[in-house]
């Protein structure tokens, strides 16, 4: 499934409407450290491992297509 997912930084949260989610990420978005977290983020919430967990698109961006299998 793909979700479209915006970033916001310095918070600890996640909302999902539909197939899209709002996540905050607590690390700075350097050497991929907010990825990372997003990755970890994600698969805990849907119950899934992080290697389920794939950013398709928006690597440097707010906004990314992250697919969940």
């Amino acid at each position: 499934m793909l979700y479209q997912v915006h970033v916001e930084f310095n918070r600890d949260s996640i909302e999902v409407k539909g197939n899209e989610i709002t996540i905050g990420v607590k690390a700075k978005p350097v050497d991929g450290q907010a990825n990372k977290e997003i990755i970890k983020k994600l698969a805990k919430h849907f119950g899934v491992s992080s290697a389920n967990v794939a950013i398709r698109s928006g690597y440097r961006s707010r906004d990314k297509i992250v697919e969940i299998v």
